[in-house]
């Protein structure tokens, strides 16, 4: 037995086993090494993503923060400006109650203003008769005999 471990056929076909195994070691190794490349660089790029949806988080939250404060200004003056609305409705009920004796007072108005008119139109006349007394003073005193 002794001989037949140390005949070269043995060692040669020892020797060749051992490189095919070494050589499939070595391969399932680089495989395996080109794995934990790519997943590496895998981790690197979610760890950028990560890095990105932070800051995109921490600007979110500022955005909140900002609007927050508008919401409560905005809170303020829909206040303000519901009592600003109270006084409009109050306001506006007043007016249409003027506007109701306005139109109460309009035919009246109307009647006045006809009556007025026909006062002037009087007056007008009259003017008329005193313009032509002034300057006609003789042919008005005698009754207007002389009609020129």
């Amino acid at each position: 037995m002794y001989r037949r471990v140390n005949s070269g056929r043995f060692i040669g076909l020892t020797t060749f086993l051992i490189v095919v195994v070494m050589a499939v070691f070595t391969w399932v190794m680089w495989g395996m090494a080109k794995q934990v490349f790519v997943l590496s660089d895998v981790m690197l790029e979610m760890n950028n993503s990560i890095k990105s949806m932070n800051n995109a988080v921490v600007g979110m939250a500022d955005s909140v923060t900002a609007m927050n404060t508008n919401i409560s200004s905005m809170v303020t003056d829909i206040h303000a400006m519901s009592g600003s609305v109270a006084s409009l409705d109050t306001s506006v009920a007043s007016m249409s109650g003027d506007m109701t004796v306005m139109a109460e007072a309009m035919p009246e108005m109307n009647a006045t203003m006809l009556n007025m008119s026909q006062a002037v139109g009087k007056m007008s006349y009259d003017l008329g008769l005193a313009a032509y007394a002034f300057s006609q003073p003789m042919s008005y005193m005698w009754g207007n005999v002389m009609p020129f």
